[in-house]
């Protein structure tokens, strides 16, 4: 029996949360929910640190540092 998926696209959007995932988060605590999304964060640092070594293996860690903050922070700062 295949599964059939109903994902939720928005224009302007990549994907919106899935209802049975905004269920989830809903009956998490406060404190549950700001430890998903400080895990969240901790991941995409690593992925980007390693990424971007692998790109710039000549770079320090001064000038990765600051290649992720301006990719975390969307060129804001």
């Amino acid at each position: 029996m295949k599964k059939e998926f109903n994902f939720r696209l928005d224009k302007g959007q990549i994907e919106c949360p899935d209802d049975v995932m905004v269920e989830i988060y809903r009956k998490k605590t406060p404190m549950e929910r700001i430890k998903i999304a400080s895990d969240m964060w901790v991941s995409a640092w690593q992925q980007l640190n390693a990424i971007i070594r692998s790109m710039h293996p000549d770079w320090d860690n001064h000038a990765i540092n600051k290649e992720i903050i301006r990719r975390l922070s969307n060129e804001s700062l």
